[in-house]
């Protein structure tokens, strides 16, 4: 069954793609802007050349024709050169998702760090002044833009008081063999605590940006589904029985509460993923979100469409990642 679960869910993976290929295709190539024209600038160019550098792309295609040559070259993994790098797309991406995957690592870890515990907490002590001030709190974190509370942590901690760096993953004095292309691993794995601390430094401003509302938003889903478990007979069966409290807390009530909280997770992890991008281009950080911003600005059209393709399947995977943690949260659910 669970091998027939997964075939399916691979095949449900190709209609899915084939449809955001499409759309994204198409919105492309609705949206104003030429790349040849963005590439040359304000140099002066015959329309020879114009015409030479478009064929050189491909843009002289019909858009069917260019559509249904990305299409069959991505089914081999030939996702077509950067119109500006002259790289390859896959190169170019696997050099910036290392630091995204850091980055989004290091956010779910303070966003599931802080929510599960408050949660919980807030769900027990219900209607006091502790469960007040969180739900006030997450409340205030979903509220924040993305956008202004990486430039307010910014302010604080980088401008006026100094203590974390701006930009960037690392300081440029620092050199760290690359074996994960994590850098904190590879700080580690190298022994370098001082390459470490300042790995860190330089990612806590972005991942408290990315973490902290995506907190918010767990712990409110995690003290809600927290309330409704409470509420249940086999909780009050377990306190008959004369179980602790913290075992029925942990073993009975929060088990089966996470439920929901693992799928808005694997949301917001998806999220994080494709969503960052302002986050990154605030901080410099070199990820992937800040590699599509700049694609798009430019019309860098193969780099777009691979990346939009590859948030898709992290999509995915992490729908079907969370179905088989709600199988060991509770055996009973079935994929």
């Amino acid at each position: 069954m669970q091998l027939r679960t997964l075939i399916e869910r691979i095949l449900q993976l190709i209609p899915v793609l084939l449809g955001i290929s499409i759309i994204v295709f198409a919105m492309i190539t609705l949206t104003p802007g030429d790349p040849v024209e963005i590439m040359l600038g304000d140099q002066i160019s015959t329309p020879e050349q114009e015409a030479a550098l478009r064929r050189d792309m491909g843009l002289d295609l019909p858009v069917h024709e260019r559509f249904f040559r990305f299409l069959s070259n991505a089914l081999v993994g030939d996702f077509g050169n950067s119109f500006f790098h002259r790289r390859p797309v896959s190169d170019l991406i696997l050099e910036r998702l290392p630091a995204t995957i850091e980055l989004t690592l290091v956010a779910m870890l303070i966003a599931i760090g802080t929510a599960v515990p408050l949660g919980v907490v807030a769900a027990v002590k219900k209607g006091t002044l502790i469960d007040r001030i969180a739900t006030v709190a997450s409340i205030f974190g979903v509220s924040l833009p993305g956008f202004w509370f990486g430039l307010l942590l910014i302010m604080l901690f980088a401008v006026h008081w100094h203590i974390l760096p701006v930009a960037g993953r690392i300081g440029y004095d620092f050199e760290v063999p690359k074996v994960t292309y994590l850098l904190l691993i590879d700080t580690i794995l190298a022994g370098r605590l001082d390459s470490f601390l300042d790995a860190l430094g330089h990612l806590i401003l972005p991942a408290v940006t990315l973490g902290l509302p995506m907190g918010a938003i767990l712990m409110r889903v995690t003290r809600t589904s927290m309330l409704e478990v409470l509420d249940q007979d086999y909780i009050a069966f377990a306190a008959a029985k004369g179980l602790g409290r913290m075992r029925i807390l942990i073993r009975h009530a929060l088990t089966n509460a996470l439920i929901p909280t693992v799928t808005v997770a694997a949301l917001e992890t998806g999220s994080l993923l494709g969503g960052n991008m302002i986050v990154e281009t605030i901080f410099g950080w070199p990820g992937l979100g800040r590699l599509v911003v700049e694609a798009i600005f430019s019309r860098n059209y193969p780099i777009i469409q691979t990346a939009v393709l590859l948030y898709a399947v992290t999509y995915v995977l992490l729908n079907f990642a969370a179905d088989i943690v709600y199988t060991l949260l509770n055996p009973r659910v079935k994929l």
